[in-house]
């Protein structure tokens, strides 16, 4: 078994389908503006279709946005990533440790130690925080809530909170949607 990240082509398709419903387009509007059949999209959406680099231009063009964007925003077709407890990233808070590396819908971090209470967090789409070790105390919607080791938390996305570390050594995982992933419609409006 390696430790390395397998290589694998960009699935662009998702990234097509999440730009085209962000907008709120139909296949035929974007089909009618880039030229390309409504077939063809659609196979291009579920991954059974790799555009050329002049169709994925047009329809680009057509989510008035980049090739270069959607590709950024493309799945691996097929990813493996072995993250050992001893990776770091260098640069990052020694206390903090990110579990999932790169552009993916889940985030996941460790978090050891104390953790600035007075942070208020309110993330866009749903997150899970399991303590790993020690115990937490989370405040969330004006309640209070203590967590010991193997509880976890549960909040959907818009929820205003913060925490700390009652215990010295505590770990906290903390797994949420990605914020570039429309999980959830905006719950502010």
């Amino acid at each position: 078994m390696g430790d390395h990240k397998e290589q694998q082509p960009l699935r662009v398709g998702a990234a097509v389908r999440r730009r085209r419903r962000a907008l709120e387009l139909t296949l035929a509007v974007v089909a009618e503006r880039s030229g390309l059949s409504v077939p063809f999209l659609s196979q291009v959406e579920n991954d059974r279709a790799r555009p050329s680099t002049s169709s994925l231009e047009k329809v680009a063009d057509a989510l008035r946005t980049t090739a270069v964007e959607l590709l950024a925003a493309a799945d691996p077709a097929c990813s493996v990533d072995v993250v050992r407890a001893e990776d770091t990233e260098p640069g990052f808070d020694p206390r903090v440790r990110a579990l999932v590396r790169g552009h993916h819908q889940l985030h996941a971090s460790e978090f050891t130690g104390d953790h600035d209470a007075g942070r208020e967090f309110q993330h866009r789409n749903d997150e899970l925080m399991y303590v790993a070790d020690g115990a937490v105390e989370i405040e969330a919607e004006g309640r209070a809530y203590r967590l010991g080791r193997g509880d976890t938390l549960y909040l959907t996305g818009g929820v205003r909170h913060r925490w700390r570390a009652t215990v010295p050594d505590t770990r906290v995982i903390v797994v949420a949607v990605a914020e570039h992933i429309e999980a959830v419609k905006d719950r502010s409006r």
